[in-house]
């Protein structure tokens, strides 16, 4: 089992590492193929993958990509409008076949899985995104490599005992201040190539400690939705690592806060 998963983390970082690197078109399609299997893995917790509603979702999170891809956010409150009256219809007219929380899923997936992935494209498309990007993975990736070390070595308070009595508040706290700590270094490193910040140290530290602390919460969210479906992972795409939810849960949390605080520090 070692094996697998480490083959298969050696592959996932050699693609991510190309896509993210090239950027453009090739990374759009990339998350947007992994949103469309992301959203099927989800709808399969209600058994709705392969239905009417499902379908919707399929096509909404297509539509979303394409207003993302042309620039036109400015009507996406209406399309999440119309989102929400096409599956209306669909429920109504198509009644008893659907339960209500199986429809309220398909609209919780555009936002939990297509709308939070997007911003990795979109961290990636500011100016100085190649560099802006790699935040991403600190706060996720770093934090939860921080927050375990952390945690082994010094953890005795269970941060949430019922739900993942493996996590520590010490593993936690670990994880965060880890994070910030690499992002400082970070910036440090590439601080004469930045142009969007005076200080990227300082930045890159309060992006990685505030992306850490919305990670670990995706992460503890995402063993929430598993435990109450009663399921160990979402799919079997990545071999030893589940399916693109499981790889991807806490990225899903901290790419929105990159994007919105890389944006708002820079101004």
């Amino acid at each position: 089992m070692f094996w697998v998963r480490f083959r298969s983390s050696v592959m996932l970082v050699i693609i991510t590492l190309f896509t993210v690197i090239m950027g453009g078109n090739l990374l759009f399609a990339v998350i947007g193929l992994i949103s469309l299997i992301g959203l099927n893995e989800l709808y399969k917790l209600l058994k709705v993958e392969n239905s009417l509603i499902g379908y919707i979702g399929y096509i909404a999170c297509i539509i979303y990509y394409a207003f993302i891809y042309f620039g036109e956010k400015e009507y996406l409150m209406l399309f999440l409008v119309v989102f929400m009256l096409v599956l209306m219809v669909a429920y109504v007219f198509t009644f008893p076949k659907y339960k209500s929380e199986q429809v309220f899923l398909i609209f919780f997936g555009l936002f939990y899985v297509a709308i939070m992935l997007s911003h990795i494209y979109q961290v990636r498309m500011l100016e100085d995104g190649l560099w802006f990007v790699w935040l991403l993975f600190i706060g996720a990736w770093g934090s939860d490599t921080c927050a375990y070390l952390v945690g082994i070595s010094i953890g005795k308070h269970k941060m949430t005992p019922k739900l993942s009595p493996k996590k520590s508040i010490e593993g936690g706290i670990g994880g965060i201040v880890g994070a910030a700590l690499i992002g400082f270094l970070y910036g440090l490193a590439i601080q004469h190539k930045m142009e969007t910040f005076a200080n990227p140290a300082i930045a890159f530290a309060i992006i990685c400690g505030a992306s850490s602390v919305v990670s670990q919460i995706g992460d503890l969210a995402a063993s929430a939705m598993k435990r109450n479906y009663d399921i160990k992972d979402y799919g079997k795409l990545i071999p030893g690592h589940g399916g693109i939810l499981d790889r991807f849960d806490s990225i899903l949390f901290t790419a929105p806060i990159v994007y919105y605080l890389a944006v708002f520090l820079s101004r």
